[in-house]
C-alpha cells in the first residue's frame, strides 16, 4: 500500500503562503507595476475612487493605484507585517499621502459594508484555501454597483524552451506543494467560476494576459528568483517538509534554472486569468 500523502495541519483562518517573504520574493513582488500586472483593470480607475488592494505585498502596484485614483484613498491590506513596512516605506518615499497599509486577514477585512468603490487583488487567490470566501469579503466592502478585480497566474500553462527536465520537475513540484497545502496553482483558469460562486455574476471583463521572460537580463532575474525560493526560501522548506523533494533534488532543479537562463535562446511564458466584475446593485 502506498504511504499516505503528507499535508500540513492548518489552524482555522490560517494560510500557508508557499512563497514566503524572504528577500528574493519581496524584491520580485516589488517590481510589479500596473503596466505588467494590472493593465486589465486600469481602464476602470478614476480620480477620487476609494479602493482596497487585498494581498498588497510590498505595495508596488498599490502605490501606482494610489497615484491613478488620487485624491481618492487606497488601502493596502496584507497578512504579513514585515512586507507592509516595506510597502509603507515605498509610499513615503513617493510622497503618497492618500495610501495607507493595514495588517488584516483577507477573509475579515476591517472595514464596514460598502466602504470602497472597488477592490483589487493580484496573485492572491491562488494562495488561499477559500478563494470564494475572500472574493465574497471583497464584494462586501464594495458599494453596490462597484467593482471587484482579480488577476492570478495559471501554473498549468507554463511553457519554456529549450526544455530542461529540472524546470519541468520544479513546476510539478510547485503544483503539488500547492495541492498539499490546500491551494490551487492553476487559479487563473478558475477565476470566472470563483467570481460567480461569490455572487459576482456581472462580469465587466474576463480576459487573460501573459508574462514572458526571454531577454537575457529578464531571463536571469526570473531564474535567480526561483533558484532562491528553492534553495533558501519557503518553497524549498515545504517541499522537504512534505517529503516531496530532497536537498539534492532542489539543487538539481536550481542547476537547470541556471542552465536555462544562460541559454541564448531561453524563453519562458505563462497565462494569467483576469476578471473585473460589478457588485450587485
Amino acid at each position: 500500500m502506498a504511504p499516505e500523502a503528507r499535508t500540513l495541519p492548518v489552524m482555522p483562518g490560517a494560510e500557508t503562503y508557499g512563497h514566503g517573504h524572504d528577500v528574493a520574493v519581496v524584491f520580485a513582488h516589488g517590481q510589479r507595476t500596473i503596466a505588467d500586472s494590472a493593465e486589465y483593470f486600469s481602464p476602470h480607475l478614476n480620480r477620487g475612487m476609494r479602493l482596497v488592494d487585498v494581498g498588497c505585498g510590498p505595495g508596488s502596484i498599490t502605490c501606482e493605484l494610489a497615484a491613478a485614483v488620487a485624491p481618492g484613498t487606497v488601502v493596502g491590506v496584507d497578512a504579513d507585517a514585515g512586507v507592509l513596512r516595506t510597502a509603507a516605506e515605498r509610499a513615503a518615499a513617493l510622497h503618497l499621502g492618500t495610501v495607507i497599509f493595514e495588517q488584516a486577514n483577507a477573509y475579515a477585512l476591517p472595514h464596514g459594508d460598502a466602504t470602497f468603490d472597488a477592490a483589487h487583488a493580484h496573485q492572491l487567490l491562488q494562495h488561499l484555501r477559500e478563494p470564494v470566501a475572500a472574493l465574497a469579503e471583497m464584494r462586501r466592502v464594495v458599494v453596490p454597483g462597484g467593482l471587484v478585480a482579480a488577476r492570478d497566474a495559471d501554473y498549468g500553462t507554463m511553457v519554456h524552451s529549450p526544455q530542461f527536465e529540472g524546470i519541468e520537475r520544479w513546476r510539478e513540484l510547485y503544483r503539488e506543494v500547492a495541492r498539499r497545502t490546500g491551494v490551487c496553482a492553476d487559479a487563473g483558469r478558475l477565476l470566472p467560476q470563483w467570481f460567480f460562486a461569490a455572487g459576482l455574476t456581472d462580469p465587466v471583463t474576463t480576459s487573460s494576459s501573459t508574462w514572458t521572460f526571454a531577454e537575457p537580463a529578464r531571463r536571469r532575474w526570473w531564474a535567480d528568483s526561483w533558484t532562491s525560493r528553492l534553495l533558501d526560501g519557503r518553497l524549498g522548506e515545504l517541499a522537504i517538509e512534505l517529503e516531496l523533494a530532497t536537498r539534492d533534488d532542489l539543487a538539481a532543479m536550481a542547476a537547470d534554472w541556471d542552465r536555462w537562463a544562460s541559454h541564448r535562446s531561453g524563453w519562458f511564458a505563462f497565462l494569467h486569468g483576469e476578471v473585473v466584475a460589478r457588485t450587485p446593485a
